[in-house]
């Protein structure tokens, strides 16, 4: 587990790069003549070393990322160096050009390890893969759950472990890791892993960020139990994983009879807050479990010390069972009375995340860096710039290689333009679908780089990007106009898979289509079941539908049924043809609704409506969804799952169509943490939750408050509206209309087109535009049918800008009604 070599790595470590010489580089970079280098290797020190033969502007970069990690390396007893080769000299090492992309890393005078110089791209790169290459004993790297569970077995009752999910070696999370293995290696048994299955696994499937979790194995002697696991909730910093770690160490529960003001744990020293338990010699057993169970919720997150009230001096409250005493000096202590654990913990939460928030804005309030880009997309991208990605995983397409490849295989074709933020950013999330389908999809991920093969890109029909469109053969191209994210673009294109609509053949094959048995691998894609009911004779019906199927395909699974027993069915569900029926999984149910007079148009938008929760949860995704209603928002929050009895008065209520003109809907803070934010914005402090308000963004921005001393009942709730509509209730607060304005002036985008339009004559747009076809003489290529419907419909799909009117009706509509949720 954790070698003896480790401590020889503590007696000095100097570490040697070997470059291609540059004059730019600093002074702080040691530069050595080859004889010179070899002659200062030291016994159990390693060393790394780059080659120099002459001038070379393209070692620049590294260079200068190299002498940024001299004074980190030093830290940890590693020096750095380049050395210089001369015709007078010879080494192997000053030989072949493919030598000098590389870097030697040596202990004494063997030879270690040996790194292609792409791989150290920036700082933290250097000295992540230094520290990973001496720690290599004390770092296990693993893919597998179980390479994971035998480690833990082997460590049960022996030590605890560090498992650390980072998402590319070389990035600054994994240094963060490798630095405090470097610290705390002969302590713990550090893991590492970068598969995103290996973390799904655990039950953690936020695979965009790094975690770190603490495995508490050493108190374990029961093999077959599982060790308790305490993730990290903070972003993988070193700060961050040596404040973690010293509260893993820290004894779980204290026993104290002083004042909770003279009290002091390592948790304060940390900034973390302190909970005492108040307890008295009746219910002291009763008491320690509570605070015990309470510790353990709270591990890493706040001190929690057992207060017992019969042997301390101070007076505590009669009335008060617990006592919160902050990290701040100065502050007096809360006594508080909570009647459950969790409100006990969403207390500690809510507090230490105002904390944080509170620090955020103080830096807000600094003046405008002008090193920072304005989008925040661009921002990432540009912050993310030197991190490789597995392009491999995907093939890269050509003007040579475009036509054979897509003809011969499904294939779904990313078009992107390497210069341009969104498309970048989207690069990622289309290589993580890559790594998903890894192995188990018949269809080929392929892209094309616009800015490098733009002609193909326009017969393509190309004229934004980034755009995915899937191509099979015998078919036009699909273009996907969803969410730009990988589990979007995944249920897009495990729906594309089959044929929409459905031709069902009998009415037992339509009802195995309806409860979902027909398609039940693709049921976790597609919340509703559609069924189209036709007479045989409905001709003109059954058009309209196969157009608005075949326009949702890859959102929604359709059917068809237009055979001579469909009467079957329409008794069977009370429906009149041509009728819809929808299944909805979820709620189990079947709902009938007459087509009569409807055209693709308005079935499109009867499906797409039908695809709207009636209570959903809210999240930042789906969010521009449900305000495109344009009703006032009736939200729950909730610090995780909400109340069954809550949820069953709220869905009465919609069912008995009083909530007709609400949106009612619910948001959980713990998976979408901004709620918190909002709520202050609200209520300038953290409230009790749950709690129930109205926002009306749309009209006045008026936030009203469900009274907190009332339960949530549906008669209660009524009650409440009613006086609401009367206009009884007072507001809490008014949203502001303020707008979104750019930081500064050379930023301000919408101003400058609108001055660059009103030079312009403007141009009518078409009402209807039909992807034009711009390979009419070309049959090897492909037409593009995904602009078939007038107007797409904006609950389903993300409307693609087009260059003369939408920025200008995006603005006006901003500074109309523009308020902060």
């Amino acid at each position: 587990m954790m070698s003896s070599s480790f401590n020889i790595f503590r007696v000095g470590i100097s570490f040697v790069i070997t470059c291609i010489f540059y004059k730019s580089a600093v002074d702080s970079l040691s530069e050595l003549s080859p004889q010179k280098y070899f002659s200062t290797l030291q016994p159990g020190k390693a060393s790394l070393a780059y080659f120099c033969q002459a001038d070379s502007p393209r070692t620049s970069i590294f260079l200068e990322e190299l002498n940024e990690a001299v004074t980190p390396l030093q830290d940890y007893g590693i020096s750095v160096a380049k050395v210089n080769c001369v015709k007078e000299e010879t080494s192997r090492y000053c030989g072949k050009e493919k030598d000098l992309m590389k870097a030697y890393l040596f202990r004494g005078n063997i030879l270690l390890r040996e790194f292609p110089t792409d791989v150290l791209f920036d700082v933290n790169a250097i000295v992540a893969h230094v520290l990973f290459a001496l720690l290599f004993n004390e770092v296990k790297y693993i893919t597998t759950l179980e390479d994971l569970q035998n480690i833990e077995n082997a460590l049960k009752g022996k030590a605890n472990i560090a498992f650390a999910y980072v998402r590319a070696i070389g990035t600054p999370e994994h240094r963060a890791v490798m630095e405090a293995a470097f610290v705390y290696g002969t302590t713990y048994q550090f893991v590492l892993t970068t598969e995103t299955a290996l973390l799904e696994s655990i039950g953690n499937e936020d695979i965009e960020n790094a975690h770190l979790y603490f495995f508490h194995c050493k108190q374990v002697l029961d093999l077959t139990l599982q060790c308790r696991r305490t993730l990290m909730e903070q972003p993988l910093t070193t700060l961050n994983i040596h404040q973690f770690i010293k509260t893993m160490e820290a004894p779980l529960l204290t026993e104290v009879t002083e004042d909770p003001q003279q009290v002091s744990t390592i948790h304060l020293q940390l900034g973390l807050p302190l909970v005492f338990i108040v307890s008295q010699q009746a219910t002291y057993e009763a008491d320690r479990r509570t605070a015990e169970w309470v510790a353990w919720r709270l591990l890493g997150k706040a001190g929690v010390l057992l207060l017992l009230r019969d042997s301390l001096e101070v007076d505590i409250p009669q009335h008060a069972n617990v006592v919160f005493r902050r990290a701040e000096e100065g502050v007096p202590v809360e006594f508080l009375v909570l009647d459950d654990i969790d409100s006990l913990i969403s207390h500690v939460e809510s507090n230490v995340h105002v904390e944080e928030i509170q620090e955020d804005e103080d830096e807000d309030t600094k003046s405008p860096n002008m090193d920072v880009q304005d989008d925040e997309v661009a921002e990432t991208v540009y912050r993310d710039r030197k991190r490789p990605l597995p392009l491999e995983l995907t093939v890269e397409l050509t003007e040579e290689t475009f036509n054979t490849t897509v003809v011969a295989s499904d294939s779904i074709v990313l078009f992107y333009a390497g210069w341009q933020a969104v498309s970048m950013a989207f690069l990622q999330s289309y290589i993580d679908l890559a790594i998903k389908l890894k192995g188990t999809s018949t269809m080929l991920l392929t892209r094309v780089n616009c800015a490098d093969w733009s002609d193909l890109c326009t017969k393509q029909n190309v004229t934004e990007f980034p755009v995915v469109k899937m191509y099979k053969e015998g078919k036009n191209p699909v273009s996907y106009a969803g969410m730009l994210g990988t589990e979007d673009l995944l249920k897009f294109i495990q729906l594309s898979r089959i044929s929409c609509p459905v031709n069902i053949t009998s009415v037992q094959e339509a009802e195995e289509y309806l409860s979902g048995e027909l398609y039940k691998n693709l049921i976790s894609y597609s919340s509703v079941s559609v069924l189209g009911l036709f007479s045989p004779n409905m001709t003109t019906a059954k058009e309209d539908f196969t157009e608005a199927g075949n326009y949702l395909k890859g959102y929604v699974i359709t059917g068809i049924y237009s055979e001579e027993d469909v009467l079957i069915l329409s008794d069977k569900y009370a429906a009149t043809l041509p009728a819809l029926l929808l299944y909805r999984h979820k709620e189990g149910k079947i709902e009938s609704i007459p087509l009569a007079n409807s055209h693709a148009q308005d079935i499109i938008q009867i499906i797409t409506n039908a695809l709207l929760e009636t209570f959903p949860e809210i999240t930042v995704e789906n969010l521009p969804i449900y305000l495109r209603l344009q009703k006032p928002l009736l939200i729950l929050f909730s610090d995780g799952s909400i109340n069954p009895q809550y949820k069953k008065a709220i869905l009465m209520l919609v069912k008995e169509k009083h909530l007709d003109s609400l949106t009612p809907c619910w948001l959980n803070l713990k998976n979408t943490p901004v709620g918190r934010g909002i709520l202050q914005s609200y209520f300038d402090t953290m409230p009790p939750l749950p709690l129930l308000v109205v926002v009306n963004l749309h009209s006045g921005g008026q936030v009203f408050a469900f009274p907190s001393d009332q339960p949530i009942t549906e008669q209660n709730l009524l009650l409440w509206l009613k006086k609401l509509e009367a206009g009884l209730e007072n507001h809490i607060t008014i949203l502001p209309a303020q707008e979104w304005k750019p930081p500064l002036p050379a930023y301000d985008f919408l101003s400058m087109m609108d001055a660059a339009a009103s030079q312009h004559p403007t141009r009518k747009d078409p009402e209807c535009t039909k992807e034009t076809d711009v390979q009419e003489n070309d049959k090897k290529q492909h037409e593009d049918k995904s602009a078939i419907i007038k107007e797409p419909i904006e609950t389903l799909r993300i409307k693609h800008w087009n260059r003369s009117n939408w920025f200008k009706e995006g603005e006006k509509s901003f500074r109309h009604d523009n308020k902060e949720l």
